[in-house]
């Protein structure tokens, strides 16, 4: 007889066929204790079962030599070609971690893993594909539960083996709860039915996950609680039961190891999932890994092709077999002892990093300027410093209303006061800096928006670590802002610089490293034409981005 099963042993006392991804290079590996290991494709076993029907006779003597490897007291097992070169051990005073087990170099995913469940964030539930989390343009809305957006039917049908319990609850009260809900209910329709571990690949179960729970605050557990009656009112009647413990048990893992999926444009944050393994992977605030949502490929018209989303925890540098993987679970920019407030108030532990124990950087984060050997007393430091805190309340309201001039003016006024008295890397003032840049670009001034976005970048580099996401995507926008000025030779140069970070930060296939590879070679031959004719190239731009017709020796050239 023949059966499929789950398990990656090929039993030569029963035969079974392992099921195998199509999209996956396994092997049948036959192993003897005292020799080498000898390979067969899998292909072999899968012809075999497949011709059953047509030929009993090739099945007999698949089984005769089965059974002759048995005899022979060789061990036969389904092994994937690539396996994960990870492990969990025991990481001290930070509980269980993960660690490489052979050496991993710059950019290199360590591994891959898609979400056990995740959700759009409320605030983008319109804008942003609830299957593939890219944001979409008028995107298309379920019709049944009027919640859900895909990119298309493609993404739809994609989604609805995860969606379809989701839609029917959400029918059921008329609205969709909040993301922690929401998101706490995909894990348990999950769990039921694929149960807490759903691949071989799975290190952990939530169930051995922290939830932090006893250390929560009274306010923190009352907005908890608020969240576990919200799913009451929102499970459906005809699932499966599940006690409160459990279900407050959930929303403390979700709180404390939920992780925010981040633009494909960016780092910018647009849905939050739960990753089994990349939970095991400790912080550290110079960490050797960076996380990237990939969004995968669902163009494809047969659902089977498509590739799902899923994070990469990519090598940053060369990592030593045997070294503890980290990532880092806030922005770097904020000193030492403001950093580590935010992980006890979200994480729930005491950060002990060597650039925490030691302020690494924390000079820089606050540095005053120096005038000759003069530096602004303490006093006038506060003073500005208050008035920083204060201004950046204003600019940001006035952005979010969307009244851009007076965002610019309230930067101009606030770099007046900041530039005598702060240093070059102060969080302050390259905090407004960044807005001016930003809000400038958008209002096509992009010669002063270059300017700030240089002395953004100046910062940056002495802060952050070579390859980080943020200080990629910095470069990236800088360059875009330079090349809007006509400052081409800049802007080839700070693509690049930015093409380097990605490549290793997002990897190659990633779409935003496509965009950038796709302006670095549109810079590169803008580079060409302009240091070959100056003058040929600027007037072509002109002639480009204000729709004039090109001109060469006083006459129009015509399009052909």
């Amino acid at each position: 007889m023949h059966q499929l099963v789950n398990s990656s042993v090929f039993s030569v006392t029963s035969v079974q066929v392992c099921h195998v991804p199509h999209d996956e290079h396994t092997q049948l590996t036959v192993k003897n204790t005292p020799g080498a290991p000898a390979t067969f494709s899998i292909l072999a076993v899968l012809l075999t079962v497949c011709c059953l029907s047509v030929c009993s006779s090739i099945f007999s003597r698949a089984v005769q030599f089965l059974l002759q490897l048995k005899r022979s007291a060789v061990s036969v097992s389904v092994t994937e070609e690539k396996m994960d070169p990870v492990e969990v051990f025991a990481a001290g005073e930070k509980g269980r971690g993960l660690r490489v087990t052979k050496e991993m170099s710059a950019g290199e995913v360590v591994f891959a893993e898609a979400s056990f469940a995740a959700v759009v964030l409320d605030s983008l539930s319109l804008q942003v594909c609830h299957s593939c989390f890219r944001r979409k343009v008028n995107p298309h809305r379920c019709a049944q539960c009027k919640f859900a957006h895909y990119c298309d039917r493609t993404c739809q049908r994609a989604a609805w083996d995860e969606h379809k319990q989701e839609c029917s609850a959400i029918k059921q009260i008329g609205k969709a709860p909040n993301e922690n809900v929401r998101l706490v209910a995909r894990i348990l329709w999950r769990i039921q039915k694929d149960t807490g571990l759903v691949s071989d690949a799975q290190l952990t179960t939530l169930d051995l996950l922290q939830d932090h729970l006893s250390q929560m605050s009274s306010e923190d557990l009352k907005e908890l609680k608020v969240d576990v009656q919200h799913f009451y009112n929102y499970w459906p009647k005809k699932s499966k039961p599940v006690g409160e413990d459990y279900v407050t048990h959930l929303f403390g893992v979700m709180n404390c190891n939920g992780f925010r999926l981040s633009d494909q444009r960016g780092p910018q944050a647009v849905g939050v999932g739960l990753f089994p393994n990349l939970c095991l992977v400790n912080h550290d605030c110079w960490p050797n890994c960076s996380v990237i949502l990939n969004p995968g490929n669902q163009t494809a018209l047969d659902t089977s092709l498509h590739s799902k989303s899923r994070i990469e925890l990519r090598a940053l540098g060369k990592i030593s077999e045997g070294e503890e993987l980290t990532i880092s679970y806030v922005d770097f920019l904020n000193v030492s002892k403001d950093r580590q407030q935010l992980l006890k108030k979200q994480y729930y532990f005491d950060c002990k990093c060597e650039h925490c124990s030691s302020g690494i950087k924390d000079e820089l984060m606050t540095a005053v300027r120096d005038t000759d050997g003069h530096k602004p007393s303490a006093d006038v430091v506060k003073a500005v410093t208050d008035f920083s805190l204060q201004a950046v309340v204003k600019i940001e309201e006035a952005r979010t209303e969307g009244n851009f001039h007076e965002v610019v003016k309230l930067c101009r006024e606030c770099l007046e006061k900041q530039d005598p008295v702060f240093g070059d890397t102060n969080l302050h003032l390259l905090h407004v800096l960044s807005i001016a840049s930003e809000v400038l670009s958008l209002m096509h001034q992009s010669s002063e928006a270059a300017g700030y976005a240089q002395r953004v970048l100046d910062g940056y580099t002495k802060l952050y670590p070579p390859y980080n996401a943020q200080l990629g995507m910095t470069l990236m926008r800088a360059g875009v802002t330079h090349w809007h000025a006509g400052l081409i030779e800049t802007a080839h140069s700070l693509v690049c610089r930015a093409y380097a970070i990605l490549i290793i930060t997002h990897g190659a296939h990633h779409p935003v490293t496509k965009d950038l590879e796709a302006m670095r070679t549109q810079t590169e031959m803008e580079l060409r034409l302009f240091k070959q004719n100056e003058s040929v190239y600027r007037s072509t731009r002109e002639a480009v981005l204000s729709d004039k017709p090109l001109m060469m020796s006083g006459e129009q050239i015509k399009a052909t």
